[in-house]
């Protein structure tokens, strides 16, 4: 049984944390909700409807490590870098959702289905990262065609929900896209949380932009699949793009392999993949959308991968379509199932 905190309770990702505690994903003896000192006083559990044993809303600065086994920290690179490491050297195991450890050599950069074996001891930094959330369901749909036949590239385009941005983002969307229900004249100001106004339009730049040109989302979509799959040579190029979709990451993902394949050989080394679900052309429809994916809970669990196809000129060259719950899937749910990896390994809890 396991004594867990959450950091940033009260934000989108925090949110989904406590609800799948809530299901039983791994056995708590006490969870601790982290929140600024606003949100203190808070009752969680009754705006949540949670049965969890839930202690009252803390500060992080008022987190014992003395009464802690974990600490999931969903409260952004700003905090994490700040607290985390507070923590770790206390002895807590932290699960960290943000890019503050990523690339560290000594953190482990996880995805469950993917490269377990990063979690077979436990990391002398007490420190585990959860990967970028685009990243994530683009992994787990890569291993499998690294298996089949080797990667050699990888050319993403991603259309990301506005519940990448958190509340704010949900919030700014719903907002603005009455405003222009109301009025269709109306425009939208530069600046909140997206940089530039997301409602009916298309926002193709997340996060500051390098000296290259590169956005902060795109290098981590860059550099983060080498570190999961072990592939430090892989060949990535990545375009991040904000949509005025709600929920769920979508992603356009053309691969060139080593080998040549065929559609019905992809098809079969996917849909053999604990945790994806393949669409095909007999289906009705052929490819998963973000509305249909947010439904059920079964559904935001999975990865959903359609519109497989090789190109009919290159044999090597394979394109997929990708949708997953980025607060669930990308965010919550896989740093939950790197604590319950952590207790099968036999080194938590």
């Amino acid at each position: 049984m396991l004594r867990i905190a959450i950091v940033g309770a009260t934000g989108a990702v925090g949110r989904e944390c406590l609800a799948l505690l809530d299901g039983g994903i791994v056995p708590v003896e006490r969870v601790v909700p982290v929140g600024s000192a606003r949100s203190v006083g808070r009752d969680l559990g009754a705006e949540q409807a949670l049965s969890l044993p839930l202690a009252p809303l803390v500060t992080v600065e008022e987190l014992d490590p003395r009464d802690l086994d974990v600490a999931v920290f969903c409260a952004g690179a700003d905090v994490s870098s700040r607290e985390a490491e507070r923590l770790a050297d206390a002895g807590v195991l932290i699960v960290d959702n943000s890019s503050a450890f990523r690339m560290r050599p000594d953190v482990p950069l996880v995805v469950p289905q993917v490269n377990p074996g990063a979690l077979a001891v436990r990391p002398a930094s007490n420190l585990v990262a959860n990967p970028n959330c685009s990243t994530i369901q683009m992994v787990r749909a890569l291993q499998p065609l690294h298996e089949l036949a080797t990667l050699d590239s990888v050319v993403v385009a991603t259309y990301q929900a506005a519940s990448g941005g958190g509340v704010r983002g949900l919030e700014e969307l719903a907002e603005g896209s009455r405003r222009i229900l109301d009025d269709p004249g109306a425009q939208g100001e530069a600046g909140g949380r997206f940089g530039q106004p997301l409602p009916f339009s298309l926002v193709p730049e997340i996060g500051l932009q390098d000296d290259q040109g590169l956005t902060h989302e795109e290098r981590k979509l860059v550099r983060e699949p080498r570190k999961i799959l072990g592939l430090p040579g892989l060949r990535v190029s990545a375009t991040a793009v904000r949509v005025p979709v709600f929920h769920c990451h979508s992603e356009a993902v053309h691969v060139r392999l080593r080998e040549p394949v065929t559609t019905a050989a992809v098809e079969k080394a996917l849909a053999a993949t604990e945790g994806l679900r393949v669409y095909t052309r007999s289906d009705s429809p052929s490819y998963p959308m973000p509305r249909s994916v947010f439904a059920r809970p079964e559904d935001r669990a999975l990865v959903h991968v359609g519109r497989i196809r090789v190109e009919p000129e290159d044999p090597r060259a394979v394109a997929v379509w990708v949708v997953a719950d980025n607060l669930w899937v990308g965010a919550a749910l896989n740093a939950l199932q790197i604590v319950e990896l952590s207790v099968k390994n036999g080194w938590l809890g």
